[in-house]
């Protein structure tokens, strides 16, 4: 069925997602996933190639103008913290000073400063021996995360640094974050993770694309096989921790004919119900993302058995999972007229999210526990980033408000403003 099947790796592809990011070459305007990206296809490229003229005005990706009130804290003179003499010091409670509405980038920073394998790959310098000059950037992307990273671990508590020349070098390889817009941190996520990968991708010389036909085996071997494929090109301590692999499954209506893709993915875009009573949990988001859906009308691919277009269901399920699972929370869309964010309330596990349910093989462990939380607050047209964080040391949680860092209760983590949420896979023998 490999008509059906590369209709399917159409709609998912690396090269559609690479194209979706090219649109922002051609313009300062805001933002917006687009609504057919399910989820972020594991690849290296140039999204960005002309940089954008500077705006002092703080606009959400997902609105098309409009200057926001952006709570904000230029923090290039006062700090703010915990008193360092009221409890012991804990590292890694450093806050970032805002350099003009760079709140979506310090939540991001400091979700992955308590990402604790990256954390120490940083701290640990274990970064210098994979660096590679075969990307774009040389190796100035990561080590400025680097040197980032480790400032945020031996800073005191009390003090606040600034990502000014972090800032240089994301920009460089991603000229969408030049300037003082606010940006999407979702986007910052992908292209930073991306950028990351790159430099340090122990893959120095890429094999060719095999274009060889995987349909003739099975899933699970199919599977392996467009697994090594991916690893043979990319193959970073980063993939290593972020990236898994999807299933999709498109099946026949006329002849039952199951044709079936792989792609890796770095983060998975989970659509919110709407409910009346306003309240849903994550099971619910995961529910509706993996929903078998119908492929209909303009919609309806070729089947290569039946030779014609017919009328399909499609169905994702999670083949891989990774070590850091990264669920995006879909609350911005843009409407004809304007753009929108969806409040919706969605209660979510602080440990012992079970996924085995939206596993497609048999699975013994897929059991994830929630260490950081990038929030957005506001509308469309007005909002601000904040994180919350475990600390990978005393697994106390906190709110990193810029250069405000506070300790805080679990019972506070959930709220209607999570945006992004970071899980780590639980090991078996914590469960015992």
């Amino acid at each position: 069925m490999s008509q059906l099947s590369s209709t399917l790796k159409r709609a998912i592809s690396h090269s559609d997602l690479a194209q979706e990011f090219s649109g922002l070459h051609t313009s300062d305007s805001a933002y917006t996933p687009s609504p057919s990206a399910l989820y972020q296809a594991a690849t290296h490229s140039d999204y960005v190639r002309d940089y954008l003229e500077k705006s002092s005005h703080c606009s959400l990706p997902s609105s098309p103008s409009g200057s926001q009130l952006c709570e904000r804290d230029d923090g290039y003179g006062s700090t703010h913290g915990p008193d360092p003499t009221s409890s012991k010091v804990v590292q890694g409670l450093t806050g970032l000073r805002n350099l003009g509405n760079t709140c979506f980038m310090n939540s991001i920073l400091q979700c992955l400063s308590n990402t604790k394998e990256l954390r120490d790959y940083c701290l640990q310098n274990q970064y210098l021996r994979d660096l590679n000059n075969n990307s774009r950037m040389r190796t100035a992307l990561m080590s400025e995360f680097a040197k980032l990273i480790q400032l945020l671990w031996t800073s005191s508590p009390n003090d606040s640094v600034s990502p000014s020349e972090f800032k240089t070098q994301i920009q460089r390889y991603a000229p969408r974050f030049v300037g003082y817009n606010q940006q999407d941190a979702q986007e910052f996520l992908r292209f930073l993770l991306d950028g990351l990968h790159s430099e340090v991708n122990r893959v120095l010389v890429r094999p060719r694309a095999n274009a060889d036909t995987l349909d003739h085996l099975p899933d699970d071997e199919k599977s392996r096989q467009m697994w090594r494929r991916y690893q043979e090109r990319e193959d970073s301590r980063v993939s290593d921790l972020f990236v898994g692999q999807l299933k999709s499954s498109l099946t026949c209506s006329e002849c039952g004919y199951c044709s079936t893709a792989f792609d890796p993915f770095w983060d998975l875009s989970l659509p919110i119900p709407k409910k009346g009573y306003g309240e849903v949990t994550l099971m619910d988001c995961l529910r509706l993302f993996t929903k078998e859906d119908v492929l209909d009308g303009d919609e309806k691919p070729t089947c290569c058995r039946c030779k014609a277009r017919t009328r399909c269901t499609k169905k994702f399920s999670i083949q891989k999972f990774p070590k850091i699972l990264v669920l995006h929370l879909k609350r911005f869309s843009e409407a004809r007229i304007r753009a929108s964010k969806l409040t919706t309330f969605v209660n979510f596990p602080l440990k012992d999210l079970d996924l085995r349910e939206f596993a497609s093989q048999s699975c013994n462990h897929a059991v994830y526990n929630l260490y950081a939380i990038s929030n957005h607050s506001g509308t469309t047209m007005g909002g601000h980033y904040t994180a919350y964080c475990k600390s990978p040391i005393s697994s106390e949680w906190h709110s990193f408000n810029d250069s405000r860092v506070t300790p805080m209760s679990s019972s506070h983590v959930r709220s209607s403003d999570a945006y992004l949420l970071f899980y780590e896979l639980a090991s078996p023998s914590s469960r015992m």
